[in-house]
């Protein structure tokens, strides 16, 4: 891409894993709004249930995930029961003991509980929700905590899917984001995972982390497709020290330039596809016969607060401090104080202290951002009669869109919009000209590449 482009595009803009986005949420929706979401839903819709984890042995400096670092094992217990306790208040909530098919284990570092604490927060879930026998049930492991009968534990329980995140092979790379993972580390877990049953496998990786070059990226590419994992994601760094203070103690001059970060972008994104990985939306890749890749040729792939997803559910249950939910009614969001958090839920109050209610226009433009970023296009008139409104409801943003198609990073043809391949990550700069929202407030994101 030229880079005079990537100059132009390269907004700070937010990761639409919703719309409206997070910094947009406010305190007008709390507990007692929250209690009167879950009593409305349809007690045959299928949930999805996450649940967040908020503690690491360590800090890794590159994380931008609401999380806090403990050497000991107490402040993680007593976080647990404090959860476990708000999954039962969820769950009386409720108009019956609805079903789940999905659930997310996510932080933090899920792989900080024990094994018997794992076992029983799935026993829990299946106590108090109707987990289906065939339930997706997904993890973030972190291969530097979890021993072998440590994985023979989480397959026994029914874990079917584990995240590995790894970001770089590269030792430089790893000690400047204060992340020691060698390459046998990884490659041990994933044989442990595959040996116990457990054969869904991702991996996370990043570009644009300190140090990092599109040769040693490239390097690690190369090591992580020998390893043949389901789906790879590729994450851009995102360095918002204003936000996550411990990235300040990444040195600036060490994080590589725009045009070095599309570089490594692009090198990888070739490489990955050269090992017989389908590209499958911004930052995702998936071998052809995963069923990311086979939602992705269908057109049915979907967008949540872990990104893409295969999940269908319409309710998404989050748990845990800083967990957002999405409902038919809107977004929530839990106390992101991990002690108010606690106290909230063991005064028997839903911890939800902010969040923002939907309404037909939020929807309509939710469901035009969430295709662009699943399949890279959208056919206007389609979503249009979707939602029984005018197609020329959207001729004041196609008029914004000029710009972006003179310069190749998005076709038209009426009303149906293809995002280029050269476009492609650059398509949140797509979805910001349908976004009504931005620019309100003081919100700051990360970069669109």
């Amino acid at each position: 891409m030229r880079e005079d482009l990537i100059e132009r595009y390269d907004l700070r803009v937010p990761r639409y894993t919703s719309y409206p986005t997070a910094p947009h949420f406010s305190p007008a929706v709390d507990g007692a709004a929250y209690a009167r979401w879950l009593r409305a839903l349809d007690p045959a819709a299928p949930l999805s249930l996450y649940l967040h984890v908020a503690y690491c042995a360590e800090m890794c400096w590159f994380c931008g995930c609401h999380t806090k670092a403990t050497r000991k094992y107490a402040p993680v217990a007593d976080y647990l029961d404090a959860m476990l306790a708000e999954t039962k208040l969820v769950a009386r909530a409720l108009p019956a003991r609805m079903r789940v098919d999905h659930i997310h284990f996510g932080g933090g570092s899920p792989t900080l509980l024990t094994p018997a604490d794992f076992g029983q927060t799935l026993a829990t879930l299946r106590e108090y929700y109707n987990v289906t026998l065939d339930a997706e049930i997904a993890v973030e492991l972190d291969p530097r905590t979890a021993d072998e009968a440590y994985v023979a534990a989480m397959a026994k329980a029914g874990v079917t899917r584990a995240s590995i995140g790894v970001q770089d092979f590269d030792a430089k790379v790893q000690r400047a984001i204060n992340r020691i993972q060698p390459h046998d580390v990884t490659a041990r877990v994933t044989r442990w995972l595959r040996a116990h049953g457990v054969s869904a496998i991702n991996m996370d990786f990043c570009y644009g982390l300190p140090y990092q070059t599109v040769a040693s990226l490239i390097d690690t590419v190369d090591k992580a497709a020998a390893l043949r994992p389901a789906r790879i994601a590729l994450f851009g760094y995102a360095h918002v020290p204003w936000m996550k203070p411990h990235q300040k103690l990444i040195p600036e001059e060490s994080l590589p330039g725009l045009a070095e970060r599309w570089a490594q972008y692009e090198a990888a994104a070739e490489r990955l596809i050269a090992h017989g990985y389908v590209s499958v939306g911004l930052d995702h890749f998936a071998l052809p016969d995963d069923a990311m890749a086979k939602a992705h040729e269908k057109g049915a792939l979907h967008r949540n607060f872990q990104g893409y997803t295969t999940d269908r559910a319409p309710v998404l249950i989050g748990f845990g401090a800083s967990a957002i939910g999405a409902l038919p009614q809107g977004y929530v969001a839990n106390e992101l104080a991990i002690d108010r958090y606690k106290a909230a839920v063991r005064e028997g109050r839903l911890p939800v202290t902010r969040g923002i209610a939907v309404n037909g226009a939020d929807r309509l433009r939710r469901d035009v951002i969430e295709r662009l970023m699943c399949d890279m296009g959208v056919d206007l008139d389609e979503i249009a009669l979707m939602h029984d409104v005018a197609a020329e409801t959207f001729d004041e943003d196609l008029m914004r869109l000029a710009s972006l198609e003179a310069d190749g990073i998005v076709m038209r043809e009426g009303r149906r919009l293809t995002v280029t391949e050269e476009g492609r990550p650059l398509v949140r700069a797509v979805c910001a000209v349908f976004d009504e929202y931005l620019g309100q407030g003081a919100a700051r994101h990360s970069k669109a590449v």
